[in-house]
């Protein structure tokens, strides 16, 4: 039997729950973008690596507040990934998916080259903002402000873009684009700006996770490879293209991964690979993926 450590366990439930937070968001944005445009972003991880060191530079040099770089780095972030789909990827749209897993594998290679060799691979620290410092003392835990303040803020992010997604007439659109491109473009729509758009959305929830991410964890440039293949495991358990999937999985693997590192620490850094084996072994759509 178990001797349960209550206030441990509750510890190691918040830190799956916050790594979740990050898994969902950039586990959506990559689902948005294959779901939506059959594209496989490898760069999402160097995005959400540039998000966080945009928000540190634009700390250290400007002193950018907190709360305007939480808006102003993701639209940057976005602006980036619609010129990338816009002057890369489309010209390469009409050929094989390898194309474009491997121009944006390569995008991340040399985002991540280049900041290495700027900033060297020693992590930097981002502070905490005066407002959400501190913490609340419950019977059972301390609960840091800050970390709450990342799962609320994730949460709220992903169900907004599911809704909008699932239940607007903008995410019917998109839905259709992705079934019938010319007979939308028939009805007037402009299927290659709705495209780059989308593209440009999803890269811009890797640099919103990026200036949530800034003040809990080191800011490098390897913290987006290192998250990366994990990111990747969750959206093929969820289920690739499926937008609640990625957001249910995100969330679940990241509870999953916490209380693995409380009852059984050796296999925390595996434990999603292994669901994923299962995953496609028992059902290979994943999930909330719907079979072909």
């Amino acid at each position: 039997m178990f001797d349960i450590n209550i206030m441990a366990l509750s510890g190691q439930l918040l830190v799956g729950l916050i790594n979740g937070s990050f898994y969902a968001l950039l586990s959506l944005g990559l689902a948005i973008i294959f779901g939506l445009l059959r594209i496989i972003n490898f760069a999402q991880g160097a995005m959400y690596m540039l998000g966080a060191f945009a928000a540190l530079l634009a700390f250290k040099w400007t002193g950018l507040n907190y709360w305007v770089a939480l808006v102003v780095v993701p639209v940057t972030v976005g602006v980036l990934g619609i010129l990338i789909e816009r002057f890369l990827i489309r010209p390469i749209a009409n050929l094989d998916h390898l194309y474009s897993l491997l121009l944006t594998f390569g995008i991340a290679l040399m985002l991540q080259g280049t900041f290495t060799h700027i900033f060297g691979s020693s992590g930097q620290s981002y502070p905490v903002p005066a407002e959400l410092k501190g913490g609340i003392k419950l019977p059972f835990m301390y609960l840091p402000t800050y970390r709450a303040w990342i799962v609320v803020a994730s949460v709220v992010v992903c169900l907004g873009t599911w809704f909008m997604i699932e239940k607007t007439k903008l995410g019917a659109y998109l839905r259709a684009g992705t079934e019938n491109p010319k007979l939308l473009q028939a009805f007037g729509i402009n299927v290659p700006l709705m495209v780059t758009l989308t593209f440009g959305f999803g890269v811009a929830l890797a640099g919103l996770a990026g200036v949530l991410a800034a003040p809990v964890y080191s800011v490098s440039p390897d913290m987006g490879s290192s998250i990366l293949i994990v990111v990747f495991a969750i959206v093929v358990i969820g289920g690739m293209g499926s937008i609640g999937g990625a957001i249910a999985t995100g969330l679940g693997m990241g509870v999953v991964e916490g209380l693995t590192k409380y009852f059984y620490p050796e296999a925390s850094t595996t434990v999603i690979f292994v669901v994923m084996m299962l995953v496609l072994l028992f059902k290979p759509a994943g999930l909330f993926g719907k079979e072909a």
